[in-house]
This record gives structure tokens, sequence and C-alpha cells, in this order.
């Protein structure tokens, strides 16, 4: 599954860099409610899509603070 995979190279990676993933993904997100606003976008599940993503990038980052905190 697709999702698995995403979520499994996520959790390889350091908080700083699971930041910037969610910086862009928001961006994208915001690029995507634009062009849906004007009629430009085609792919509308998308915008599903990528909220998910960043619900899942923010969960890890829960995740990795909280063990940080607790070791």
């Amino acid at each position: 599954m697709k999702s698995s995979n995403f979520v499994k190279e996520l959790r390889e990676e350091s908080v700083e860099a699971l930041q910037e993933r969610l910086v862009a993904a928001k961006k994208e997100l915001f690029n995507l409610r634009f062009q849906n606003a004007t009629n430009q976008l085609d792919n509308t599940g998308r915008i599903k899509e990528v909220r998910k993503n960043i619900a899942r990038i923010q969960t890890i980052i829960t995740e990795k603070t909280r063990e940080t905190l607790n070791a």
C-alpha cells in the first residue's frame, strides 16, 4: 500500500526534515485550494490526499517529540 511506504519513510527521518516536509505540504495544499477556487484543478482528490499526508507528518512529529521527552 502506498501510504504505509510513506509512513515508513517518515519514521526514518529526523524531526527537522519532517518539519520541512510539513511546510512543503502546507504550501502544496494552499496552491491546490487556490487552483480549485479558480477552477483550474483537475484532480480534486489530491486535496484530500495532501491533507491526510499533513496529518501523518504531524502525528509522527508528535510521536518523535514525545519519545525524546520521555527518554
